[in-house]
């Protein structure tokens, strides 16, 4: 096999790995990577969510298994987000996304603070119902716009609200799924120059992983959980952060 394949498709397992047993991570890691190495933000983007598609259902399919699922909140995020990732992805491909990223990373470096304060105190569950929606608008619009980010706005801030972290990742990651599906049909549309063995690569590498990861999301502690989600997010900002302003 192609090493280059071998690597696209260690990238896709690393990805999902942590997306399905924190609730976040795939399209960050996976498009970061993928610009590192060349690609550009449209195809990275358009690369990573078309991949997302496959893997976002083996991982839906694996945290409903295991009883993950709030289907109220699911519901919820569904249509929202939709509409959130499918503008996102006609912005992508028509206009700069470069200025939009400082924004967004510094929105999550602080959700990752949050989260990271309540996973050291006493918590307690609150009603998520009435941002649920505007956070799934939000999260599906950055995700395409930025290659990831449905994961960490959705899934941070909802756990900062204190609601029980293993039914938020499950309930985010099984609408992850619809999501994808939106802006992947979008991108097939208007981009033109995708590797499909690199889109392969990685939907091989993820679905191996997402039984796995959720597994581990149903066994580690609600505690361990939001302090890794919060350490996770913290980093990724950071980088985010570093890398567009000293690069």
């Amino acid at each position: 096999m192609n090493l280059r394949l071998i690597i696209f498709f260690l990238i896709g397992f690393a990805a999902e790995f942590i997306d399905g047993s924190l609730g976040m991570g795939y399209g960050v890691i996976s498009s970061s990577m993928l610009i590192g190495i060349g690609l550009t933000p449209v195809l990275s983007s358009a690369t990573v969510h078309l991949s997302e598609i496959f893997v976002s259902a083996a991982s839906g399919i694996s945290h409903l298994r295991f009883g993950n699922v709030d289907k109220k909140l699911f519901v919820r995020l569904l249509i929202p987000g939709s509409a959130g990732a499918v503008t996102g992805a006609f912005i992508l491909c028509n206009l700069p996304s470069e200025k939009m990223k400082p924004f967004v990373s510094i929105y999550l470096l602080a959700m990752g603070f949050i989260i990271l304060y309540r996973s050291f105190g006493k918590k307690r569950p609150l009603s998520t119902e009435y941002k649920a929606g505007f956070l799934a608008l939000a999260g599906g619009f950055f995700d395409a716009i930025g290659g990831g980010g449905w994961g960490p706005i959705v899934t941070s801030t909802l756990m900062a609200r204190g609601y029980e972290p293993r039914k938020i990742i499950g309930s985010v990651n099984l609408a992850e799924f619809f999501i994808t599906v939106a802006q992947g049909g979008v991108f097939i549309v208007l981009v033109k120059d995708l590797d499909l063995r690199t889109v392969i690569a990685l939907i091989l590498g993820g679905v191996a992983s997402a039984p796995l990861a959720a597994y581990l999301c149903k066994k580690i502690s609600s505690r361990k959980i939001m302090l890794l989600t919060g350490l996770l997010i913290v980093l990724l900002s950071l980088r985010s952060l570093f890398l567009t302003f000293f690069r």
